[in-house]
């Protein structure tokens, strides 16, 4: 009985070859599995009828005989956005807190959905007050008649 033996010599780098392939084959199988396997899509119907009639809602803000508008932009169930319509140049430097006080309440009732719980400076209290008070206007306007 004679045995022969015999001597394979591996290569370092043959082998990384070979284990980065099948790691990229395995990868492929399972992104291919992820792909095209059947999904179980069930569409929620929302429960809650629409909160708002999508559109563009104004309500005005009498300043010194010069009328504000202020515009709410809403879809059927979120606040798009709050801003001024025609608020001049001449009023804005009458009322410098106008502005910043409309673009702190935008970013807030945009971020709460409405005009529940919003916070202001005591510096810009009644400015604030009378901005909310237009808003909420505009809001009403929009509401879904139920």
């Amino acid at each position: 009985m004679s045995s022969k033996t015999k001597i394979v010599v591996l290569r370092m780098k043959e082998l990384i070859y070979t284990g980065i392939f099948v790691a990229m084959g395995i990868l492929l199988i399972v992104l291919l599995i992820f792909m095209f396997a059947p999904k179980n899509k069930t569409t929620k119907v929302s429960a809650d009828p629409a909160k708002y009639t999508p559109g563009v809602y104004t309500s005005a803000l009498s300043l010194n005989n010069q009328a504000i508008d202020v515009e709410v932009v809403v879809d059927s169930e979120y606040i798009k956005s709050v801003r001024f319509v025609n608020l001049e140049e001449d009023v804005a430097a009458m009322y410098p807190l106008m502005a910043p006080s409309m673009e702190n309440l935008a970013a807030q009732v945009i971020e709460n959905q409405g005009i529940s719980g919003l916070s202001y400076d005591e510096s810009t209290q009644y400015t604030s007050m009378a901005l909310t008070e237009a808003i909420g206007n505009a809001l009403k306007k929009a509401e879904v008649e139920k």
